[in-house]
């Protein structure tokens, strides 16, 4: 039995907590958070609370500490819990420097653990499917690609953590971050990029961008937004081939051809599981959490979210952050 603490009962603190209690051969056994919430969470959830992953550890024998705090805790908390020789699970992004992840992954080579990054899109259907096609070039060599991730402003965070540069990287990090993983992860690195912004009087963030990845014989833009507006949160991309244009639209993936029906891929799960949040019962966490508990079996990194990604999804979107 893979015996985990959970660090941060937030947002994705739940997720993480739903989903672990439909993965055989693991369980939760322990919390860290300081907050009100969290004191309220464990006695729901039947746990005990610490107030840092050392006084966790004094008490209670774990295998894996997971990660779920902002992200300006990240490499704090990772180190910490690599440190004490845990394994780590790390929501995204791993840091907002790349020297700060590289030094995560230096202690956990030292240590002889393993450092999971949790970028979640990497286990839905859609992705793999994409994955598979560019993989087998079964409709020919990609030519383009688009991706798209738009949301309202996020006036839900808590502290407004989420609107200081410093802490979250704002909005590359928080929601351009999962496109470009998949981007880097399927194409490379770009050989070039550029990218434009734009923000509304008063604003001290960029509430929106527009992305061009230059590869050879292969164009990829994208685009992220926190609009100054209440529109329903859109996710979809769109990958030309050689013989077909695929589409995830948002809600199926269909290829269309010449001459041909449209494709509609399979991409329904077969298990989804309640958040606890406002996203809609998925079973993409469930896919990733189960995958990183088996990589933990194996005593190996993971083959789907790689260190050489995540390093160059953090050093170009530093370059981003930097130049504004």
């Amino acid at each position: 039995m893979i015996k985990v603490a959970l660090v941060g009962t937030g947002g994705m603190g739940t997720v993480h907590y739903h989903n672990y209690a439909h993965i055989d051969g693991c369980e939760v056994t322990a919390l860290v958070d300081v907050t009100e919430k969290s004191r309220e969470k464990a006695a729901e959830w039947g746990l005990p609370l610490y107030p840092d992953i050392a006084a966790m550890a004094a008490d209670q024998q774990v295998d894996v500490v997971d990660i779920c705090t902002p992200t300006f805790l990240h490499k704090q908390h990772v180190m910490q819990a690599l440190s004490l020789g845990f394994h780590a699970i790390t929501e995204k992004p791993i840091a907002l420097h790349k020297k700060d992840a590289l030094e995560m992954y230096a202690l956990a080579d030292q240590k002889g653990k393993q450092l999971f990054v949790a970028q979640v899109l990497q286990f839905t259907k859609e992705v793999e499917v994409l994955r598979s096609l560019v993989q087998s070039h079964e409709y020919g060599k990609p030519l383009d690609a688009h991706f798209e991730r738009l949301s309202a402003c996020p006036r839900w965070v808590q502290n407004g953590w989420l609107f200081d540069k410093e802490k979250s990287g704002q909005l590359p990090f928080d929601l351009h971050i999962h496109d470009l993983d998949v981007i880097i992860s399927l194409f490379g690195k770009p050989e070039r990029f550029q990218f434009t912004s734009c923000a509304g009087q008063g604003k001290d963030y960029k509430e929106h961008y527009r992305f061009l990845y230059t590869f050879k014989d292969l164009n990829v833009a994208a685009e992220a937004a926190w609009f100054n507006a209440d529109i329903p949160f859109t996710a979809r991309w769109r990958v030309y081939f050689e013989n077909a244009v695929v589409v995830n639209d948002g809600s199926s993936l269909t290829a269309y051809q010449f001459d041909k029906p449209p494709r509609v891929f399979d991409t329904a799960e077969t298990l989804k599981i309640p958040t606890g949040i406002n996203l809609p019962p998925t079973g993409m966490f469930h896919s990733e959490l189960s995958h990183f508990m088996d990589c933990v079996r194996q005593g190996i990194p993971s083959p789907k979210v790689t260190r050489q990604t995540v390093l160059t999804v953090v050093e170009l979107l530093e370059e981003i952050a930097a130049a504004g």
